[in-house]
């Protein structure tokens, strides 16, 4: 069995019963976005397919904040496949640096697989799929979707940002609308448009039933 197959069977089982955002069929879209992506750019394409599969094989939001261990996770797997060195350490720095984190967090490493795979992640966060997975969470965290008295913040440090409990439409202007002007590539700005003009038609839509409009 090639390393990728044995990398989709081992996903597939870590990410059993996990919240429908970040379960497996989040994983598998993401890796199709990648695969698009990479199908126009020269890049390491094995590298992006691994990173893709495992970038939230252990996310920080359900291990207590801890950033430490989805790369780990990550590096104790592909080195039980053997997988060599250098693809193993370009693996875990794409998963190291591909978080949002309130967006104010600098990168410290640069590739292009990297702005393949966090692309192929943004454009999952999106979108009507982004809009489901945004409301899915907030009502796995017992969030209010939306509190008028309560505003958005833009300016979030990276500790607020993982910290907050703040309505669900507040994310789409803490997070969600800022990401089409964040992609990385020619193929991931292209596809973020008009998955960001479907957001802005959402909130339109759901502001003016808000306020018995429609």
């Amino acid at each position: 069995m090639g390393i990728i197959d044995a990398t989709i069977i081992y996903v597939k089982q870590q990410l059993e019963g996990a919240e429908a955002g970040h379960d497996w069929f989040h994983i598998e879209r993401v890796y199709r976005n990648a695969l698009h992506i990479a199908d126009q750019e020269n890049c390491k394409r094995e590298v992006v397919q691994l990173a893709a599969l495992l970038h939230d094989i252990a996310d920080s939001k359900f291990h207590g904040g801890d950033e430490s261990i989805g790369p780990k996770t990550a590096r104790t797997f592909l080195e039980s496949q053997h997988t060599d060195a250098a693809t193993i350490d370009h693996v875990v720095k794409i998963i190291e640096n591909i978080s949002f984190k309130g967006g104010k967090t600098e990168r410290t490493f640069s590739s292009l697989e990297l702005d393949i795979v966090q692309d192929a992640d943004r454009l999952d966060a999106i979108g009507a799929i982004g809009i489901a997975r945004t409301f899915n969470y907030g009502g796995y965290k017992n969030r209010p979707m939306y509190d008028p008295a309560i505003a958005p913040n833009i300016n979030m440090t990276k500790e607020e940002y993982k910290a907050s409990n703040a309505p669900t439409i507040n994310h789409f202007y803490e997070k969600l609308l800022l990401l089409k002007d964040r992609m990385n590539t020619p193929a991931g700005r292209k596809l973020a448009e008009e998955r960001h003009r479907f957001m802005e038609v959402f909130l339109a839509q759901f502001y003016a039933e808000w306020e018995g409009a429609k």
